[in-house]
Protein backbone atom coordinates (compact mmCIF):
# COMPACT_ATOMS: atom_id res chain seq x y z
CA UNK A 1 0.00 0.00 0.00
CA UNK A 2 0.78 3.47 -0.62
CA UNK A 3 2.52 5.20 2.45
CA UNK A 4 -0.05 8.31 1.81
CA UNK A 5 -2.84 6.04 1.03
CA UNK A 6 -2.20 4.68 4.16
CA UNK A 7 -2.33 7.27 5.87
CA UNK A 8 -5.48 9.17 4.27
CA UNK A 9 -7.36 6.14 5.06
CA UNK A 10 -6.01 6.07 8.90
CA UNK A 11 -7.27 9.48 9.18
CA UNK A 12 -10.69 8.46 7.47
CA UNK A 13 -11.12 5.66 10.20
CA UNK A 14 -10.17 8.33 12.76
CA UNK A 15 -12.54 10.71 11.76
CA UNK A 16 -15.26 7.80 11.33
CA UNK A 17 -15.18 7.33 14.96
CA UNK A 18 -15.26 10.77 16.11
CA UNK A 19 -18.20 11.57 14.05
CA UNK A 20 -19.85 8.97 16.19
CA UNK A 21 -19.28 10.46 19.45
CA UNK A 22 -22.28 11.10 21.29
CA UNK A 23 -22.13 14.53 23.24
CA UNK A 24 -22.46 12.49 26.21
CA UNK A 25 -19.49 10.15 25.47
CA UNK A 26 -16.67 12.23 25.60
CA UNK A 27 -15.72 11.45 29.17
CA UNK A 28 -16.30 7.82 28.87
CA UNK A 29 -12.68 5.01 29.61
CA UNK A 30 -10.46 3.94 26.77
CA UNK A 31 -8.61 0.86 26.22
CA UNK A 32 -5.95 3.65 26.57
CA UNK A 33 -6.68 3.66 30.66
CA UNK A 34 -4.69 6.72 31.23
CA UNK A 35 -7.44 8.73 28.87
CA UNK A 36 -10.75 9.40 28.25
CA UNK A 37 -12.45 9.66 24.70
CA UNK A 38 -11.75 13.21 25.07
CA UNK A 39 -8.23 12.26 26.01
CA UNK A 40 -7.59 10.14 22.65
CA UNK A 41 -9.16 12.66 20.34
CA UNK A 42 -6.74 15.53 22.37
CA UNK A 43 -3.50 12.90 22.00
CA UNK A 44 -4.43 12.55 18.05
CA UNK A 45 -4.64 15.89 17.51
CA UNK A 46 -1.54 16.87 19.74
CA UNK A 47 0.35 14.05 17.40
CA UNK A 48 -0.69 15.55 14.28
CA UNK A 49 0.74 18.84 15.21
CA UNK A 50 3.79 17.14 16.71
CA UNK A 51 4.82 15.93 13.12
CA UNK A 52 4.47 19.08 11.25
CA UNK A 53 6.87 20.77 14.29
CA UNK A 54 9.05 17.52 13.83
CA UNK A 55 9.00 18.12 9.57
CA UNK A 56 10.15 21.66 10.44
CA UNK A 57 13.24 20.76 11.98
CA UNK A 58 12.23 21.76 15.80
CA UNK A 59 14.30 20.65 18.57
CA UNK A 60 12.93 17.63 20.37
CA UNK A 61 12.49 20.05 23.99
CA UNK A 62 10.16 22.08 22.36
CA UNK A 63 8.59 19.90 20.29
CA UNK A 64 8.15 18.02 23.91
CA UNK A 65 7.04 21.62 25.43
CA UNK A 66 4.21 22.15 22.30
CA UNK A 67 2.59 18.82 23.19
CA UNK A 68 2.50 19.58 26.41
CA UNK A 69 0.47 22.67 25.81
CA UNK A 70 -1.78 21.30 23.41
CA UNK A 71 -2.46 18.05 26.40
CA UNK A 72 -4.13 20.82 28.27
CA UNK A 73 -7.33 21.06 29.35
CA UNK A 74 -9.33 23.97 27.20
CA UNK A 75 -11.20 26.10 28.67
CA UNK A 76 -13.22 26.29 25.69
CA UNK A 77 -13.80 22.87 24.65
CA UNK A 78 -16.42 21.58 22.84
CA UNK A 79 -17.25 18.44 20.82
CA UNK A 80 -17.41 20.28 17.77
CA UNK A 81 -14.38 22.43 18.38
CA UNK A 82 -12.70 18.86 19.26
CA UNK A 83 -13.17 17.71 15.95
CA UNK A 84 -12.54 20.23 14.07
CA UNK A 85 -9.12 20.58 15.56
CA UNK A 86 -8.40 17.04 14.68
CA UNK A 87 -9.27 18.02 11.01
CA UNK A 88 -7.27 21.23 11.09
CA UNK A 89 -4.52 18.95 12.37
CA UNK A 90 -4.94 16.36 10.30
CA UNK A 91 -5.16 18.80 7.11
CA UNK A 92 -1.42 20.48 8.44
CA UNK A 93 0.05 17.27 9.18
CA UNK A 94 -0.71 15.52 6.06
CA UNK A 95 0.93 19.09 3.77
CA UNK A 96 3.54 18.16 5.70
CA UNK A 97 4.33 15.04 4.98
CA UNK A 98 3.87 15.54 1.27
CA UNK A 99 6.65 18.95 1.41
CA UNK A 100 9.40 17.59 -1.01
CA UNK A 101 12.05 16.25 0.57
CA UNK A 102 9.67 15.33 4.00
CA UNK A 103 10.39 12.11 4.27
CA UNK A 104 13.91 11.96 3.82
CA UNK A 105 14.48 14.54 6.94
CA UNK A 106 15.80 13.90 10.26
CA UNK A 107 13.21 14.59 12.51
CA UNK A 108 14.10 14.64 16.45
CA UNK A 109 11.41 12.42 18.07
CA UNK A 110 10.94 11.77 21.35
CA UNK A 111 11.94 8.29 20.33
CA UNK A 112 14.98 9.13 19.16
CA UNK A 113 15.99 10.58 15.61
CA UNK A 114 13.94 8.92 12.84
CA UNK A 115 13.44 10.07 9.50
CA UNK A 116 10.30 11.57 7.84
CA UNK A 117 9.76 8.09 6.40
CA UNK A 118 9.68 6.52 9.74
CA UNK A 119 7.40 9.50 10.89
CA UNK A 120 4.69 8.66 8.66
CA UNK A 121 4.47 5.12 9.33
CA UNK A 122 4.04 6.36 13.01
CA UNK A 123 1.30 8.90 12.54
CA UNK A 124 -0.44 5.90 10.31
CA UNK A 125 -0.09 3.43 13.17
CA UNK A 126 -1.01 6.19 16.19
CA UNK A 127 -4.02 7.26 13.81
CA UNK A 128 -4.99 3.59 13.23
CA UNK A 129 -5.39 1.84 16.50
CA UNK A 130 -6.68 4.83 18.14
CA UNK A 131 -9.50 4.70 15.66
CA UNK A 132 -10.22 1.29 17.61
CA UNK A 133 -9.71 2.15 21.03
CA UNK A 134 -12.52 5.11 20.43
CA UNK A 135 -14.87 2.38 18.66
CA UNK A 136 -14.12 0.24 21.24
CA UNK A 137 -15.20 2.76 23.70
CA UNK A 138 -17.75 4.41 22.34
CA UNK A 139 -19.67 0.89 21.16
CA UNK A 140 -19.00 1.82 17.29
CA UNK A 141 -18.05 -0.39 14.65
CA UNK A 142 -14.49 -1.87 15.73
CA UNK A 143 -13.72 -2.91 11.85
CA UNK A 144 -10.72 -1.45 10.68
CA UNK A 145 -9.64 -1.49 6.87
CA UNK A 146 -7.96 -5.00 6.77
CA UNK A 147 -5.44 -3.62 3.82
CA UNK A 148 -4.93 -0.81 6.36
CA UNK A 149 -3.97 -2.96 8.98
CA UNK A 150 -2.11 -5.21 7.08
CA UNK A 151 0.06 -1.83 6.51
CA UNK A 152 0.14 -1.14 10.11
CA UNK A 153 0.92 -4.51 11.07
CA UNK A 154 3.85 -5.24 8.68
CA UNK A 155 5.45 -1.80 9.88
CA UNK A 156 5.09 -2.80 13.96
CA UNK A 157 5.56 -6.61 13.57
CA UNK A 158 9.77 -6.26 13.41
CA UNK A 159 9.51 -4.38 16.55
CA UNK A 160 7.33 -7.36 18.40
CA UNK A 161 10.30 -8.42 21.01
CA UNK A 162 10.82 -4.74 22.08
CA UNK A 163 7.54 -2.93 21.46
CA UNK A 164 6.47 -3.60 25.76
CA UNK A 165 9.96 -1.80 26.56
CA UNK A 166 8.38 1.74 24.35
CA UNK A 167 6.11 1.92 27.27
CA UNK A 168 3.73 3.10 24.83
CA UNK A 169 2.15 -0.81 23.80
CA UNK A 170 0.84 -1.89 27.15
CA UNK A 171 2.64 -5.18 28.13
CA UNK A 172 3.35 -5.40 24.23
CA UNK A 173 2.02 -8.41 22.13
CA UNK A 174 0.23 -11.65 24.91
CA UNK A 175 2.42 -14.57 22.41
CA UNK A 176 -1.34 -15.87 22.45
CA UNK A 177 -2.22 -15.16 19.29
CA UNK A 178 -0.56 -17.06 16.06
CA UNK A 179 0.56 -16.23 12.46
CA UNK A 180 -2.85 -17.69 11.47
CA UNK A 181 -5.14 -14.96 13.37
CA UNK A 182 -6.98 -12.45 11.66
CA UNK A 183 -4.45 -9.29 11.00
CA UNK A 184 -6.47 -6.86 12.87
CA UNK A 185 -6.36 -9.18 15.90
CA UNK A 186 -2.78 -9.23 15.22
CA UNK A 187 -2.91 -5.94 15.22
CA UNK A 188 -4.26 -4.88 18.23
CA UNK A 189 -2.48 -7.73 20.24
CA UNK A 190 0.93 -6.81 19.02
CA UNK A 191 0.06 -2.88 19.95
CA UNK A 192 -1.02 -4.30 23.62
CA UNK A 193 -4.88 -4.60 22.95
CA UNK A 194 -6.54 -7.44 24.60
CA UNK A 195 -10.40 -6.79 22.82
Amino acid sequence: MDPFDALDRARAESERRLDAIGDDQWDLPTPCTEMTVRGVVSHLSAGNRMAVLLLAGTGRDEVLAEVRKLHRPDPDWTPARAVAEFRASADAQGAALREPGALDRTCHHVVGDVPGAQLLRFRTGDMTLHAWDLARSIGADETLDPELAEHVYTAMAPMASFIATTGMFGSGPSGAVDDGAPVQVRLLDLSGRRP
